[in-house]
């Protein structure tokens, strides 16, 4: 282009000096579309657009082109629609180069370093049918430009824009008009549009072909824009419109990962691949690796960053591999789903060593804390340690614990402040099992409908908390609670889920569980609520009952570390191994000592009992005598029931000599001891009145002994009216007197067909 054909334009200059003469018909430029025309193709862009005007064909006129060169800055929508002003009175079309040069002058291709938009013209054959086609596979445009020609069959032709995120150059220009060219094949669109240099009619501006002025005009606008690689993704699959489109250039088989990874990529596009096809093949790959969890977020971000400094020639910049690196990620979720990023396995160093002095520390009155579980059972960031035995119940113990944490109301003296979001990670329950336990479970309606939102269970899981594992559980909780923070973790049991570290150790060895503990429970911890409280359930070890008396804690299973490691510690063990209470040992290490707790299972509900019922000097022994007190009552009720089917009543004195070592009762006076002492607690009573049952009177004082469910024979028949079948008729034998528990004097029964008991004595 020679100097002969450039106007250096200035928006004062005066072209027709003329008064204008009115003309009710003219089409007058619109300034609104220029300038969101020029926000859409040059907003993002620096240096000069060239613009052209060309006096239209078809109008009887002469004139050579008028070129500017314009900034394309705030001020370039009105320098625009000034040239637009005197474009439409000379009869000229208004065209811009859609990209910017650097010198008032350029406009080759090769003069073009910037361009943010993305063009195709549709100017022939089924325009709406093609704008369907590129809606359906490229998504919807930032503008649909009315360019003002209209087709043989009348149709309206369209330029259809999309605005990028950022400006295109160097090779990802290129990548842009090799785009440009390939959808005009495929849709039947002009593919001088291959060019960068191709001009364009500018919207708002006028139309004047064929001596009919037509405004050019947008006619749909969005506030859309678009990734150039996305883009590129979207062409690549779009199929060639039916009838009118072509396919494009043999398509190239993309290179193997292994190569892109050790092959050096230089600008300019010189190489098999460009820099671009080579890190986002790369990105791509690294980003595949975080999503499966099989490398961490920091891992995969440090790798793509080795990838750009060792293999592209020059390097990205790192804002601009960021920007790469983040829309792959989000294009990965949107077509993969949610990603199992791996979680840290070190927590991040502090910069500063937090100290404080002694006055600092005596002046600090602040407010303590709230306990997640009080008093100080487990605070926050605290981590509890629930031990026991094999079949104990610990587990039945646990998830009565959770379930009342869950509803905000106290168990067994621990207390909530309010209700809790607790996630229970079970590995030993399967999901039938899980829910009829759930199901049988021994609580008030309420309660559990208040726990009902709050406690989340898995069933028994078949994993490891590994890397990948703590990735689940992490998205699982995320997942449970997304809109509040989780209070309670709790892990059931260690064992099962125990992951060693890279040394594979067991519970037993002191790295390994430190390992555990630190690089799994609490990065895990740290990623989803720092400050919330943990539960390990863990298995004990059998220990001799001294040990157990000299330090409970002791038993539990694996390496000393966890004790050292904990804030409390709970053991559930049963001190006596034939009886169903259980003790409850507490060791704090955040609050005061608290006692050990003497707990059952009471009418299918979790107890407190009190400690003072319980023997304290020689329990076994103690136990083994109540056991055989016991057994001598029931032998004694049923002699006396047996003997009574024979027809034979006794009085104290002459049951304790008639059976007098009989039935391992003992001499007759233990016989009249164990007699005297259930008469008391109301399983034996007297008959002072015998002679509904052929009986003589007794000179005893109290007559002759009675038990519930006696029966004696009489002289009589009774006869089955179902069967005919003939029986020995019998007589239920009935008290008529008691000793009072109080006193001990006999009193008279007032209702004999009722047997009463003393609260709390029934056998």
């Amino acid at each position: 282009m020679s100097d002969d054909n450039i106007i250096h334009f200035n928006p004062w200059r005066d072209f027709n000096d003329a008064a204008p003469l009115d003309d009710p018909f003219a089409v007058e430029p619109d300034a609104g579309q220029i300038a969101r025309f020029v926000d859409v193709v040059f907003g993002y862009c620096e240096g000069l657009i060239p613009v052209r005007g060309f006096v239209d064909k078809g109008q009887g006129k002469e004139g050579r082109p008028h070129n500017i060169w314009i900034d394309a800055d705030a001020t370039a929508p009105e320098k625009l629609a000034t040239f637009a002003g005197w474009a439409a009175r000379e009869g000229a079309a208004v065209y811009v180069i859609p990209g910017t040069v650097a010198e008032t002058g350029q406009a080759r291709a090769a003069d073009v370093l910037q361009m943010q938009s993305l063009v195709v013209d549709l100017d022939s054959g089924d325009i709406p049918a093609k704008l369907d086609h590129l809606v359906h596979h490229l998504g919807r445009p930032t503008l649909i430009v009315e360019s003002g020609g209209r087709t043989p069959e009348g149709a309206t032709k369209l330029h259809i824009w999309w605005k990028l995120t950022e400006p295109a150059e160097g090779a990802d220009l290129a990548r842009l008009c090799q785009l440009r060219g390939e959808i005009a094949l495929k849709v039947g669109g002009d593919t001088h549009f291959r060019s960068a240099h191709q001009p364009i009619r500018v919207p708002g501006t006028v139309y004047h072909k064929g001596g009919l002025t037509r405004l050019v005009q947008i006619r749909e606008a969005t506030e859309l824009e678009v990734d150039l690689a996305e883009m590129a993704e979207r062409v690549a699959d779009m199929p060639p419109m039916p009838g009118v489109g072509m396919a494009t250039a043999e398509s190239r088989e993309k290179p193997a990962i292994g190569d892109v990874l050790v092959t050096l990529v230089l600008e300019g596009g010189t190489d098999e691949w460009s820099r671009f096809e080579g890190a986002s093949a790369a990105i791509g790959y690294f980003l595949r690796l975080v999503h499966e969890g099989r490398i961490s977020m920091d891992e995969g971000w440090t790798a793509i960053c080795g990838y750009n400094a060792a293999m592209l020639r020059p390097a990205w910049p790192l804002d601009r591999l960021k920007r790469e690196t983040n829309r792959l990620w989000e294009l990965h979720i949107k077509r993969h789903g949610p990603p199992l990023i791996r979680l840290d396995s070190a927590a991040p160093a502090q910069t500063d060593l937090p100290t404080f002095t002694l006055g600092a520390l005596l002046d600090d009155t602040s407010p303590m804390p709230d306990d997640i579980i009080g008093p100080r059972v487990l605070t926050p960031g605290g981590l509890l340690v629930l031990g026991g035995a094999p079949k104990v119940g610990k587990s039945d113990l646990l998830i009565a614990l959770l379930v009342h944490m869950a509803a905000g109301v106290p168990f067994l003296g621990f207390t909530p402040p309010r209700p809790l979001r607790i996630f229970y990670l079970q590995a030993e329950i399967q999901y039938h099992y899980l829910r009829e336990r759930m199901q049988q479970i021994g609580l008030p309606p309420e309660l559990i409908a208040a726990a009902r939102d709050n406690l989340i269970v898995t069933p028994k899981l078949r994993m490891l908390l590994d890397a990948e594992g703590s990735a689940r559980v992490a998205e699982a909780i995320r997942a449970a609670f997304p809109d509040a923070p989780l209070d309670i973790l709790c892990i059931d049991p260690i064992r099962n889920l125990f992951d060693g570290g890279p040394d594979g150790g067991g519970e037993n060895d002191n790295a390994a569980m430190m390992f555990f503990l630190k690089d799994r429970v609490e990065v895990l911890r740290d990623h989803v609520n720092p400050d919330c409280g943990v539960i390990l359930v863990h298995h004990t070890k059998k220990l001799s009952k001294h040990q157990v008396k000299e330090d409970q804690f002791l038993a539990l299973s694996g390496a000393s570390a966890l004790r050292g490691f904990y804030t409390t510690g709970l053991i559930l063990h049963r001190p006596e191994e034939d009886s169903t209470q259980r003790r409850l040992e507490i060791e704090l290490r955040n609050g005061p000592a608290l006692p050990a707790k003497l707990v059952d299972k009471v009418n299918g509900k979790w107890a407190e009992l009190n400690p003072m019922n319980e023997r304290l000097v020689r329990p076994e022994v103690g136990a083994k005598h109540d056991a055989e007190r016991d057994r001598k009552r029931d032998v004694i009720l049923s002699i006396l029931i047996e003997e009574a089917a024979e027809g034979r009543l006794y009085t104290i004195n002459q049951f304790a000599e008639a059976f007098e070592n009989k039935g391992g009762l003992g001499g007759k006076d233990t016989i009249r001891d164990r007699i005297a002492v259930q008469a008391t607690k109301g399983a034996i009573k007297f008959i002072r009145d015998v002679a509904p049952y052929g009986l003589g009177p007794s000179r005893s004082r109290f007559g002759y002994l009675c038990v519930e469910g006696m029966v004696m024979p009489t002289d009589g028949e009774d006869v089955d009216p179902a069967t005919g079948e003939v029986t020995a008729a019998s007589i239920a034998v009935l008290p008529t007197h008691y000793k009072s528990p109080q006193t001990g004097a006999l009193l008279e029964v007032e209702n004999p067909q009722v047997w009463v008991y003393p609260e709390g004595e029934r056998p």
